[in-house]
This record gives C-alpha cells, sequence and structure tokens, in this order.
C-alpha cells in the first residue's frame, strides 16, 4: 500500500545541480588540513551538491578511530565559509543534533546501526521538531524494509519535508565480492511504497571497494536513483576508516564522466507502444509463473499429507540440496545467476514447507506453541 508523507521534491533542495544528486566528501574528519584540502579539490568538482564527513564514527569495535567529536563541526563550517558547498554529517543521537544544528549543518543522516533502533530515531526525531534541515534515512543493517520506512515516518512526523532515503546495502553471513549485499529489490520496493521520496544511493559502503564504485553508482542510475553518495579522500590508502572504499577527487571525476545517465521515460511514442506490448508479454509470463507455483504448492500439500499418515519430518536435507545443486545448474545453463535461483528457490521451497506445516498440524493444538 502507498505511504503518504509531506515531502519536497528534491529538485527543490539546497544545493540540487541536477541529477545525481552527489554528496561527497572523506568517511571521517580526520585533521582540519585533511578536511579542507579535501573539500576545496571536490569544489572544483560540478556534480558535488553536499560535502560530507563523519565527526562521530559508531565503529564496530572499541579502540578503532571513532572520530574528532564536535572539533570537527568547527571545519565542516569552515568548508562551508570557504567552498560554498553545504555540509553533512552523521548524527547518532539527540546530542549530535544539537551540536550539528549549532554549528549550521545543511544536511544530517542517521546511520544504518542507528536506523535499526526506533528508540534512537524517535529521540533524534523529538531532537528535530520544528527544525527546517535536509535529513536523510540510512537503510538499517538488516534487510527490514518495515523498519526503514518506520525511520522515515518518524522524521517526517517531526515536519521534516526535505527528507530522503539512503540505501547503503545490508549486514550478510553469506560472502560475496560487496561489503554489503545490495537487495536491490528493497530500494525498489521503498520507492513503489513512498513514490515521492528521494532515494540516494551510497556505493561506497555497499561496495566496500573502490573498484566496484562505478558499476553500483550505474546501476543505481539504471534503476533511476535521485543520486549518490561517494566517500572522496585527498588520500584514501592512508585514512584512518574506511581507506579501502574511497577515491580520491581525480577519481571521482573519472567515474562521473564514465557514468550514463538514462531517461525515466521514453520522449518516442512508438517507443512507448514497443514498451507496452512487451510488458503485456511480461504479465502474461507472470500470470503463467503463479499458476505453476500454485501447482507446485498442491503436489507440496499432498506429499504434506503423506508425510502426515507416515509420520515423516517436513524438512529433509539431502533431497533440499539435491534440488538446489540441479536448479542453479539448470539456471547457469539458461543465462541466470545463482543468486537470483538461489533467492527465488529459497523462497518457493519455505512456501512450501508452510504449505506442509498446516497440512501437518491441521487439528493439533498448538496453543502451547502459540504461547
Amino acid at each position: 500500500m502507498e505511504i503518504k508523507l509531506d515531502i519536497t521534491p528534491i529538485k527543490e533542495w539546497s544545493g540540487y545541480k541536477g541529477r545525481p544528486f552527489l554528496i561527497s566528501g572523506p568517511c571521517s574528519a580526520e585533521t582540519e588540513e585533511q578536511v579542507m584540502k579535501t573539500a576545496e579539490q571536490l569544489a572544483t568538482v560540478r556534480e558535488v551538491c553536499v560535502f560530507r564527513s563523519g565527526i562521530w564514527k559508531p565503529r564496530t569495535r572499541p579502540n578503532s578511530f571513532e572520530g574528532v567529536g564536535t572539533e570537527g563541526l568547527k571545519w565542516l563550517r569552515k568548508v562551508k565559509e570557504k567552498t560554498g558547498l553545504l555540509v553533512c554529517t552523521e548524527v547518532a543521537n539527540e546530542r549530535h543534533v544539537y551540536e550539528a544544528l549549532k554549528y549550521g549543518i545543511d544536511m544530517l543522516w542517521i546511520g544504518a546501526r542507528t536506523s535499526v533502533n526506533p528508540f534512537t530515531v524517535q529521540e533524534i526525531s523529538d531532537a528535530l521538531n520544528g527544525v527546517d534541515v535536509m535529513v536523510m534515512v540510512k537503510n538499517p543493517v538488516n534487510p527490514d524494509i518495515e523498519l526503514w520506512i518506520g525511520a522515515i515516518e518518524r522524521i517526517a512526523k517531526a515536519g521534516i519535508t526535505r527528507l530522503g532515503a539512503i540505501h547503503r546495502g545490508f549486514s550478510s553471513y553469506e560472502k560475496t565480492v560487496y561489503r554489503n549485499q545490495p537487495n536491490w529489490q528493497l530500494p525498489i520496493e521503498l520507492r513503489r511504497k513512498i513514490p515521492e521520496l528521494p532515494i540516494i544511493c551510497d556505493p561506497s559502503h555497499i561496495a566496500g571497494a573502490r573498484i566496484y564504485l562505478h558499476e553500483i553508482s550505474q546501476k543505481a542510475m539504471d534503476l533511476n536513483f535521485d543520486g549518490l553518495m561517494l566517500e572522496s579522500h585527498i588520500d584514501p590508502d592512508h585514512a584512518l576508516s574506511d581507506a579501502a572504499q574511497q577515491l580520491t577527487p581525480d577519481e571521482l571525476k573519472e567515474l562521473l564522466c564514465r557514468l550514463i545517465l538514462r531517461n525515466p521515460v521514453p520522449s518516442d511514442p512508438k517507443l512507448l507502444d514497443v514498451l507496452g506490448e512487451l510488458r503485456q508479454q511480461i504479465d502474461v509470463y507472470d500470470d503463467y509463473l503463479l499458476d505453476v507455483i500454485e501447482q507446485r504448492m498442491k503436489v507440496a500439500e499432498t506429499i504434506g499429507q503423506y508425510k502426515k499418515e507416515n509420520n515423516i519430518t517436513i524438512l529433509q536435507s539431502t533431497r533440499w540440496d539435491e534440488i538446489m545443486k540441479k536448479v542453479i545448474a539448470r539456471g547457469l545453463a539458461k543465462g541466470l545467476s545463482p543468486e537470483a535461483i538461489d533467492t527465488i528457490f529459497k523462497a518457493i521451497h519455505q512456501e512450501s514447507i508452510n504449505h506442509q506445516m498446516r497440512i501437518m498440524n491441521n487439528g493439533l493444538n498448538v496453543e502451547k506453541e502459540v504461547k
């Protein structure tokens, strides 16, 4: 269901220069010299709308560099005065909000470790009540879209209308080439539920390594995201935090030159007709897929009935391993990625278990389990 919020279009935000709305700067403010030199170089990158830098760094483990604190806000204020760039930083609690606003910070973002906690987000919302500032909410560390939406709604209730979301990827036990799993379907679903909400992609935290920044940035633009948050540092290899994922300002310029910006909608009426016909074909195949899945569930229910009658457990791990090996191999032969096959068939398998569970427990007293 679509959610209605009072949100100012991103084209009316301070600093907007066109798509992509670009936020860039070092992961952390380390020294005044480092901040100022980076900002001066980024000010020459015409696409940069806002200069970012972390002042308070919520590190996974203690004894890591945890930011310079309030002193860094003075440096951000100087960046604004010297370069004309708007400035932003991360806030993780009520005190951070008050400190950042006192130093004239233009944009605040709520990080993934904070957006996962409704109590903390509510405290930040209370501190923002009646304030006119740009606020971005990063997705929670875990892939929970309702938690993400809840954090956005809490900030909206404070009267913040220049409000957006940042997609920075999701933590996962599964190791991939990326630092965080993109799970693109979640920001896509967020856009479906809150169409007017600006969405910024943070390729730096998704990638974890600079070699993947361009491909992630391009995909975000192809998905019609509104902007990018890319970390930039004058000397990335010696950065005190997240060195591997930061670019020099010159490398940022090169990435932006390679970026292809496509039109959100076609302007040629003939192309619209062609797309309309192809989308009708997609609708037919979607209906066919649903019919096939329905038939598969009926077979699963029959299997569930046999298991119940013969007192056999629902989960048969060996059988499931055989299915996954087979479908991944067949999927590869058909040009489908192992990740897609894994996601699709795990969902189908879980739905099959749900159907069999209802068969197995039909008529049983599960009151104790519910409690």
